[in-house]
């Protein structure tokens, strides 16, 4: 680590970096700071929900409390799910000031909206469960009949975490949640349920051409979705080549720089489910032992020091 230090403070200059967070003692963005403090750089926490933005011609500006943020280098933007909109208008404007950003705003935009990143993937050709999608209900037969039976997983667009995932056993359960969505004008997709996953998923985390980090987790009794959040447990695992490759190639297809790749195994191979443009590195770090914090860091200081 401190090797990497010397090496950067001799061929180039101390950078400026903002992380745009809504909390300074959230796991992810203490260490972000910690990382980018132990590389000899200047960093600054701000909330992005606070800051505002002067959209004149050809002098575009974020403000934060009353002051113009424009001698930066780079942002690390942590865009909360529920704020999407917002965060990302904010990263957009930084970019417009010529700043550079880790994940772009379009991109965040795009890795949010699950149904246009599902058909990006699906039109590259990355491999994911089978997937459905209807507004009306008359339509809910016709849809389940393209999938592959039941049970199927159907999932709010909205929904993180795993919250608003719920599993249909049977055909006429699915037709019936579907239903009581539709009639709420909630958003819902619906995807093949991968029995021989056993409730394990795997999450690689990738910044720029590498995943640096990969673990298993596995869904307590009782429960499908294995997010940490909800009592999964984890443990390091170690992918393929060609698993990394398909990691690093959905983050890329969705104009990524830094993700989190969540995937399960199946019969029929490899299979992404998500991809999430703001991963947390809690249990990551936690559980590979690495220190994936500094690879973002150097990833900025490799990318800014070849432009």
């Amino acid at each position: 680590m401190q090797g990497g230090l010397t090496l950067w403070g001799k061929k180039n200059k101390k950078m400026r970096i903002l992380v745009l967070s809504r909390k300074p003692s959230l796991y992810s963005t203490r260490r972000l700071v910690e990382a980018a403090q132990k590389r000899g750089h200047d960093v600054r926490v701000i909330d992005y929900l606070r800051c505002y933005m002067n959209i004149t011609s050809r002098k575009p500006t974020v403000i934060y409390k009353g002051e113009k943020l424009t001698s930066y280098d780079a942002i690390i933007p942590r865009i909360g799910a529920s704020y999407t909109f917002y965060g990302a208008a904010v990263v957009r404007q930084f970019e417009m000031g010529e700043i550079f950003s880790v994940n772009e705003s379009e991109a965040i935009s795009r890795s949010r909206d699950k149904l246009r990143s599902l058909q990006i993937l699906a039109r590259e050709g990355i491999g994911m469960p089978v997937t459905g999608f209807a507004n009306h209900s008359d339509d809910i037969d016709g849809m389940i009949e393209t999938m592959k039976g039941t049970p199927l997983v159907m999932k709010l667009l909205e929904g993180t975490q795993g919250k608003g995932v719920v599993l249909a056993e049977t055909k006429k359960a699915a037709g019936s949640v579907l239903s009581a969505f539709r009639q709420l004008k909630a958003n819902i997709l619906v995807q093949e349920f991968i029995k021989e996953a056993n409730g394990k998923d795997i999450r690689a985390f990738v910044v720029g051409e590498k995943v640096v980090g990969s673990m298993e987790r596995e869904a307590p009794d009782g429960e499908f979705r294995a997010n940490l959040h909800l009592g999964a447990a984890a443990k390091k695992i170690e992918l393929s080549e060609k698993e990394k490759k398909m990691a690093v190639e959905a983050t890329k297809r969705l104009g990524l720089s830094v993700a989190g790749v969540d995937m399960i195994r199946s019969n029929e191979g490899l299979l992404v489910i998500e991809v999430n443009s703001s991963p947390g590195l809690e249990g990551i770090e936690k559980t590979t032992e690495k220190d994936v914090a500094s690879e973002i860091i150097k990833y900025i200081e490799e990318t800014l020091a070849d432009n």
